[in-house]
């Protein structure tokens, strides 16, 4: 089980959920309300999945693809430790994980 705190784009809202081993980030975030659309259902053709993960957790995450890279250079206000949350899978081995939501995305199928 994975404690996921989801921050918002403002930093005033948090929300805490419990995401048992195996979960994708992007549906753990769906099934809690939080407005990532994940418009591509985890093709990596775009970015409005695009989370920024906190950088105490960021390093015990397995590094993004070369793919995922690639799809995170077009991201709206990518940052160092974004990541698609699509290509985050919640393995059981890490006990917490914070992200914050940006305040903007670009839909890459869309372009």
């Amino acid at each position: 089980m994975t404690r996921v705190t989801f921050i918002s784009a403002d930093g005033e809202r948090r929300q805490e959920v419990d995401a048992p081993a195996g979960s994708v980030l992007l549906d753990v975030a769906q099934g809690a309300g939080q407005p990532l659309e994940g418009t591509c259902e985890g093709q990596m053709a775009c970015s409005t999945c695009h989370v920024i993960v906190d950088a105490g957790d960021f390093g015990r995450l397995p590094r993004a693809s070369e793919d995922e890279e690639d799809m995170l250079d077009l991201a709206a206000a990518a940052t160092r430790t974004s990541r698609l949350a699509c290509q985050i899978i919640l393995d059981g081995k890490l006990e917490q994980l914070t992200v914050r939501i940006p305040s903007e995305a670009y839909n890459m199928q869309g372009m």
